[in-house]
Formats: structure tokens, C-alpha cells, sequence
């Protein structure tokens, strides 16, 4: 009888056991990765993750402690390195893409990614996930892929530093994306209707464009065309914007600029989109700051 009281009372102490094991998420595969279904991740819809952002940045290449940092686009990035933690003394500040900053959010940084992105980031210590807006830059600490808003960090249990994976969520960062740009999917055109021929009127001939300039600032570029096309539209507010096919990449210049409209052009990107913007004379590259 003994022995079917022990019995009994081990089992329940065993159970008792695994119920608490498993409401703390702490069961993993014997690879010490978490199950996915045991991962706890703000939904998709989440309203701050997928709203719009003042601006879609992505910036020119630029330098930090002379080491170069080349922003692109690119949805299928999938990186490991390491992770920290923004400083709270930063939360209310503004990010690079003029979002405000709140450490309570899931909030991560890049040095090259858009901003916004929406990335899934995995800790490599312990398999726990979490998706985060990527909207400013940085960390500029060679020994670092990124920071993470300390609600984010503390989602998926790093306290200092700790090895993560991070993996770019193509949908949900072309949404966020369209959303900022003020871009919606195109509805189906409707089918051509038969009209009554008429007279083919001759097309006006365009007005020259006057070249007034040796200089060209790019703006931005991208390996994706439509991206491309999508920003010079917009920065066609500053000049004769046009996109350059270069290589493999599609280059945002605005064109045919004397160097006191070059100055203001650079001066207006700057301060109103929180650009980076490179200067060409003459086709060759010259230091933004030499007129």
C-alpha cells in the first residue's frame, strides 16, 4: 500500500511538474529551439507594427567611424549576429523616418534595412520570437546587427546581449511600405471599349528641357525598378528627378543642377525627408558638402 501511496503522489508531483513547465513556455526540442506553437508574438495586425510611417527612408551609403554602411532594399534578408538593447533614455526621441521613438513598443534598429521593415527576430539562446517595426538607424557598433526597444528585448528574454536571427517578413514590409507611400494595389482594368474612329490629331511636341547645371544629387537606389520609379514621382518636388540604370541597381537622381540648386536641393533633403544625398559633376562623384 506503501508503495501505491508513493506511486501516486510522484505522479501527481510529475504532472504538477510538466503543467508548470509548459505554461512557462520553457519546453523545447532537443535541439534547444522552442516550439513554434509555444512562441508568444503580437499579432500580425497589430496597429503600431503595420501602420504607416511619416516617410519611407532608405537613404544613400554612408559612413560612420570610416566604416561604410549601404541601405537597400531587400525582402529576403535573413542575417544572424549580435543583438542589445536601445538605451531609455532615448525613448521619445525621433528615428530616422521621423517616428517617435516608445521603448514599450516592439521596435527594433537597422543600419541598412528600410524604415519602416517588419522583421521576425529569433533569439538563438533560447528559440524565443518576436516581430518588431524596424524604424531607425544604428546600432554603429561593429559588434552588433541590431538593437532592440527593451519591451522587444524583454519579449524574448535578452537582458544584455545575445545572438539572434533576423528575417525580413516580405508581405507584411511591402504593406507597411505601400501604406507609407501612399501606393494600393492596382484593381483590375476593365476590358477596352470599341469607339467610333476619329481624327488622329498630332501630338504636341514637348518643350526641351533646358540644362542649367553640371551637377546631379542621387537621392537613393535600388535594386527593384518599381521602388525606383515610385521615389523620383516624388522627389520630382525638388527637380528634374529620373532613375539611372546602373548595373543591377536603379539610381534616384535629380538632374541638371547648377551648384547654387544642388546646394539647396541637398540643404531640402536633408532637413525635410532626413536624406543622405550623394553629389555628381559631371557624371563623377564630388563631396557633398564642396559647394
Amino acid at each position: 500500500m506503501k508503495k501505491l501511496v508513493s506511486l501516486a503522489a510522484l505522479t501527481a508531483i510529475l504532472a504538477g511538474c510538466t503543467t508548470a513547465q509548459n505554461t512557462n513556455n520553457a519546453t523545447y526540442g532537443t535541439d534547444g529551439f522552442g516550439e513554434e506553437t509555444l512562441v508568444a508574438e503580437p499579432a500580425l495586425n497589430n496597429t503600431y507594427l503595420m501602420a504607416a510611417g511619416p516617410k519611407y527612408y532608405i537613404g544613400n551609403a554612408y559612413k560612420v567611424d570610416d566604416v561604410q554602411y549601404i541601405p537597400m532594399e531587400d525582402l529576403t534578408y535573413n542575417q544572424t549576429g549580435i543583438a542589445g538593447i536601445v538605451p531609455a533614455e532615448l525613448n521619445g526621441t525621433k528615428t530616422s523616418n521621423g517616428e517617435i521613438f516608445d521603448g514599450t513598443q516592439m521596435l527594433a534598429t537597422s543600419k541598412t534595412l528600410p524604415l519602416p521593415t517588419i522583421a521576425r527576430v529569433t533569439n538563438l539562446d533560447n528559440g524565443q520570437s518576436v516581430i518588431v517595426r524596424v524604424n531607425n538607424r544604428g546600432p554603429f557598433v561593429n559588434t552588433r546587427i541590431m538593437d532592440l526597444s527593451p519591451a522587444a528585448a524583454a519579449r524574448i528574454g535578452i537582458n544584455g546581449t545575445s545572438k539572434v536571427q533576423i528575417q525580413v517578413l516580405a508581405d507584411e514590409s511591402t504593406a507597411v511600405k505601400n501604406a507609407t507611400i501612399g501606393e494600393t494595389p492596382k484593381a483590375a482594368e476593365p476590358a477596352p471599349v470599341e469607339a467610333a474612329p476619329v481624327a488622329q490629331q498630332p501630338a504636341p511636341t514637348p518643350a526641351p528641357v533646358a540644362t542649367v547645371g553640371d551637377y546631379s544629387v542621387q537621392v537613393a537606389a535600388f535594386y527593384a525598378e518599381d521602388s525606383a520609379t515610385t521615389l523620383a514621382k516624388r522627389m520630382r518636388a525638388y527637380g528634374d528627378a529620373t532613375v539611372v540604370h546602373e548595373g543591377d541597381m536603379y539610381k534616384v537622381r535629380i538632374e541638371n543642377l547648377d551648384a547654387a540648386k544642388a546646394r539647396g536641393v541637398i540643404d531640402a533633403l536633408r532637413s525635410s525627408e532626413g536624406m543622405a544625398p550623394g553629389l555628381l559633376k559631371n557624371g563623377r562623384w564630388v563631396n557633398a558638402d564642396s559647394i
